[in-house]
């Protein structure tokens, strides 16, 4: 990256994981500027989901940093990361199903203790989602796919995270709600300056979202650059746009 990019607010360098014998990431570097909305694009195994799951604790790594706001969090416990202001909104969704959207969204604020402001974080959430506010008393598992995608995201917001890692957030949703949802992730960063990482299948709308990109083949980056750059190359076009 140029040196007139923000300062790093997440930078990985050489991070390796293991899989039982198999070396799932290896010497992985990469950094996300403050205020940026970065995207990881590959191949299904190449490595994407288990570079958030690594970041957020859930998968340990076996070399290399994680450096969040400045301070190494390679081997904290998952809650001291969110803690932290990083949040991480997984493939599938992983809703409650049997909780009320309600109940759902005031899981993601858990860590706090300050009532008053949760409950303004409620109501800007079920502003920034109507859909959510429509839905407030209904069972998560009752929802369509988008909407539980909206969920999933409502809830990692009302951690009140700095930056916010989405794991493909177009999976299995109708068209018009992933443009939607696209479209209020564009708003969370330019609006309220929110630093997003994302792993989305959907190569062409990932690099039009995103500022800049890394393209991972089997556990390493093979390519990156700024987004708009990388979506006129003629090798990622032939892989990932249809082109």
């Amino acid at each position: 990256m140029s040196d007139h990019q923000p300062p790093a607010l997440l930078e990985i360098s050489n991070l390796d994981v293991r899989y039982g014998g198999i070396r799932a990431l290896h010497g992985l570097s990469l950094k996300v500027p403050r205020g940026s909305i970065v995207t990881l694009i590959g191949a299904n195994g190449a490595g994407k989901s288990t570079t958030l799951r690594t970041i957020s604790g859930l998968v340990p790594s076996i070399a290399g940093s994680i450096c969040f706001d400045g301070r190494e969090i390679a081997g904290m416990p998952p809650h001291q990361i969110v803690a932290a202001g990083l949040a991480h909104v997984p493939e599938g969704r992983l809703v409650f199903p049997e909780l009320t959207v309600r109940e759902n969204l005031m899981m993601g604020a858990y860590l706090r203790r300050d009532k008053k402001e949760i409950a303004s974080d409620l109501e800007w959430v079920k502003e920034f989602f109507p859909r959510l506010r429509e839905r407030i008393a209904q069972l998560a598992g009752t929802l369509s796919g988008g909407e539980q995608q909206m969920l999933a995201i409502g809830r990692a917001l009302m951690g009140r995270p700095r930056c916010l890692m989405l794991d493909e957030p177009s999976l299995g949703i109708a068209p018009l709600l992933v443009e939607t949802i696209f479209a209020r992730l564009v708003d969370l960063n330019r609006e309220r300056g929110l630093t997003l990482l994302l792993v989305e299948q959907n190569a062409s709308l990932a690099l039009k979202v995103s500022d800049y990109a890394y393209v991972l083949e089997t556990g390493h980056i093979q390519l990156e650059g700024p987004s708009e750059e990388l979506k006129n190359r003629p090798e990622i076009q032939a892989a990932y746009l249809g082109h």
